[in-house]
């Protein structure tokens, strides 16, 4: 058994088929199918069974899947560790990171995290929900994450965190919408808006959805894009709750920005997973405690 067929083998659980993987691993189909075979003969059992055009785990595949993770990751903490023996002069840090946050704090923290470690290359990639984002660490497609829950960051137990700042919920609107006096607004006071909301189960949609049952209020557009936002806002299509998150972007673009009276917050907080952790990550995780 070697890394390679280690990483071959995980491609397949991940893509669903071989000829998926074979893509995702910029290799020919044929070499993934061999380094299957040799892997399935070395172990005596089958990993995959074939249902339809798709392959699903075997038990004994199953049950390969989190060491194999596990070795994979270890070996690339490995060489990570042994090259910055001299100092963080290179290598790749990937971040999960919930669509609100990634712009901000994550921008904020990705610049001065550049700042220190210039040569260091920074991935981001998207999670839509706290789940998500717990899912890619979990299966190594992130190291660390950023994410943002209502109910703080203490039901993340199999997580460590760092808790980075508290996001209210502002409202944006065209600067020739009639908004009531007042910041923060009473959303009881809002009166006649169209409303362009997001997905629901978010901290907006549930803000923006308290305001559609308290007014005559109604809703215009909703939409799973949170970065569509803005400029259907712009596009005088209605008004839009989003997290203060939102605000610089907001301020930047013309519209007009006012705080919610609202009790709804989302905790913010970057969490990875409990074991070794590259020097990327680990010098990330010590800039953003600076940065608090």
């Amino acid at each position: 058994m070697d890394i390679r067929q280690l990483r071959y083998f995980l491609a397949v659980v991940d893509q669903g088929t071989v000829h998926r993987a074979a893509d995702h691993l910029y290799v020919a189909q044929p070499s993934v199918s061999h380094s299957l075979r040799r892997l399935e003969e070395e172990l005596g059992t089958e990993l995959f069974m074939r249902r339809g055009r798709g392959l699903v785990l075997s038990s004994a595949g199953q049950a390969l899947v989190d060491p194999a993770r596990e070795l994979v990751r270890l070996l690339e903490v490995a060489r990570a560790t042994v090259e910055s023996v001299e100092g963080l002069r290179g290598g790749r840090l990937t971040i999960a990171s919930m669509p609100s946050q990634a712009v901000s704090p994550l921008t904020r923290m990705v610049a001065d995290f550049a700042n220190h470690y210039p040569d260091v290359e920074v991935a981001v990639v998207a999670s839509d929900r706290p789940e998500d984002v717990r899912e890619a660490l979990r299966t190594g497609t992130a190291e660390l994450g950023l994410l943002a829950t209502p109910r703080g960051l203490d039901e993340f137990d199999d997580l460590e965190t760092l808790p980075v700042e508290t996001q209210h919920f502002v409202l944006v609107a065209r600067p020739d919408v009639d908004l009531p006096d007042g910041d923060p607004v009473d959303i009881a006071r809002l009166s006649g808006l169209r409303l362009i909301v997001g997905q629901p189960g978010t901290g907006m949609r549930r803000v923006a959805d308290a305001i559609l049952a308290a007014t005559d209020c109604r809703l215009a557009v909703e939409i799973e894009h949170r970065e569509a936002l803005l400029p259907l806002v712009l596009s005088g299509l209605g008004v839009a709750v989003v997290a203060e998150s939102w605000r610089e972007l907001a301020d930047s673009v013309g519209l007009s920005v006012r705080a919610l009276a609202t009790t709804e917050v989302l905790h913010v907080g970057l969490v990875w997973q409990q074991r070794r952790l590259s020097p990327a990550a680990a010098a990330f995780i010590q800039a953003s405690r600076r940065d608090r």
